[in-house]
């Protein structure tokens, strides 16, 4: 790893989570001679340890009803116990309006008359179940992140904790530092800048991430954007903002690498897809070849393929999606190996309230960045927190410590929603 990239990656461990780490992690990612396949060992260890806490419930939770609910295009899934307890989740909208007939007609069923404290291995087989592993990409793990935040939730509402400590033995981070995300693209470097000075002074964010490329190897517009952008930002806020830059698969090996080293120029720090998210050995590649730390895998629903990115350093950053990598449970077997790797974890965000998921989820995890994404918090969905106001006060916000997700979402806007039906169609393969 070269110097610049481990002088960031010590920094965003600093401030005691490096020390929360185990030693053989810290020692792990210290020794530059361990071999890729002695990696591939500590990490198979790491993925065979539960996540769950299963402990934490003494007594069978049996799962009576699992139903998807719908008000037009908002998504609402309800989980209800035997013993009569309940938990709700939002799922991702703007995907779920056309992947929700995959919940409720491959997924749902099978949770029926289940115990919920086998959550962990539920996701599992639910997996194989009825070929579902066909559907590998977000098109299940949207579903399936839903399904799990609201079992989540109940679980968490019966044994009175925040969902986060049902995946972890502690907090480590009770408020979160936020970054501004700015997604513009297609127009002038100018009109990015009045929107991303607005956007950092709503949040009083620290930190900001800009979009650079035309997006997935599309030609950019217009021309010349980017390096335009680039030193602008740095110019407009100074040397104490931390800045971030996405890709989004703009770039092949070569141009990846030029806007790399122009980023480091910039001190930018952190990379993020700077080729397409499925060229793996492409982004090892841009990787070797500059000296920023390289970020990905908003986009990636392959525990195996994080290992690989995890193991041939082809990543500094992991960046998981609650939603896209289907939950929380699987996200903490990434963050994990992470750790063990001594890299950061970064989490993505998209859509509905995934910002709130992904609050609890960076919370309990010591190898968290120093800044997480905020794109601004939904007010699709009416709910009251108790336990903190989730804006962006001073740049962070305060994670809720209130039972399960730690929100009521207004019960009135809940009674909109019907239930959707299960379609009883036989298909043969």
């Amino acid at each position: 790893m070269k110097t610049d990239r481990r002088r960031f990656l010590a920094s965003a461990l600093a401030g005691g989570a490096a020390a929360s780490l185990p030693s053989s992690a810290r020692a792990g990612a210290a020794r530059g001679d361990e071999t890729v396949r002695a990696k591939y060992a500590k990490l198979d260890a790491i993925l065979r340890q539960p996540v769950l806490k299963r402990e934490l419930f003494t007594s069978p939770v049996i799962i009576e009803t699992l139903e998807l609910l719908r008000f037009g295009g908002s998504f609402i899934c309800r989980v209800r116990s035997k013993d009569g307890a309940e938990g709700i989740s939002v799922a991702n909208n703007s995907q779920q309006v056309s992947l929700y007939p995959i919940q409720t007609n491959r997924l749902q069923p099978f949770f029926l008359g289940k115990d919920a404290r086998n959550l962990e291995a539920l996701l599992e087989e639910v997996y194989v179940h009825q070929s579902n592993y066909k559907l590998q990409s977000p098109a299940l793990w949207v579903p399936l992140a839903t399904i799990e935040f609201a079992i989540l939730d109940l679980l968490g509402r019966i044994a009175g904790l925040p969902m986060g400590l049902l995946i972890a033995d502690r907090v480590h981070h009770p408020v979160v530092n936020v970054y501004r995300a700015n997604g513009e693209r297609d127009v002038t470097a100018e009109a990015v800048m009045v929107n991303l000075r607005r956007q950092v002074e709503e949040s009083q964010a620290k930190a900001l991430k800009i979009k650079i490329g035309g997006r997935m190897s599309h030609v950019e517009f217009p021309a010349g954007r980017s390096e335009q952008l680039i030193p602008m930002v740095r110019k407009e806020f100074g040397d104490k903002m931390v800045c971030y830059a996405d890709s989004n698969g703009s770039y092949g090996v070569e141009e990846g690498i030029r806007f790399g080293k122009l980023l480091r120029e910039y001190g930018f720090a952190f990379y993020e897809e700077p080729v397409p998210f499925d060229w793996y050995e492409e982004t090892k590649a841009v990787a070797d070849g500059v000296d920023i730390p390289l970020a990905g895998g908003e986009q990636e629903a392959s525990l195996h393929a994080f290992r690989w990115l995890i193991a041939n350093d082809a990543l500094d950053i992991v960046q998981p999606d609650m939603y896209y990598f289907g939950g929380l449970i699987r996200s903490m077997k990434v963050a994990r190996m992470a750790a063990a790797c001594g890299k950061v974890c970064t989490p993505h965000i998209s859509g509905g309230l995934g910002y709130l998921y992904m609050i609890h989820f960076v919370s309990v995890i010591p190898n968290a960045g120093p800044y997480h994404e905020f794109k601004g918090l939904s007010q699709a969905t009416p709910f009251e927190c108790r336990t903190s106001d989730l804006g962006t006060k001073g740049g962070f916000v305060k994670v809720p410590t209130g039972p399960g997700s730690g929100i009521e979402i207004d019960p009135a806007f809940i009674r909109k929603h019907a239930v959707v039906p299960r379609e009883r169609v036989r298909v043969e393969e």
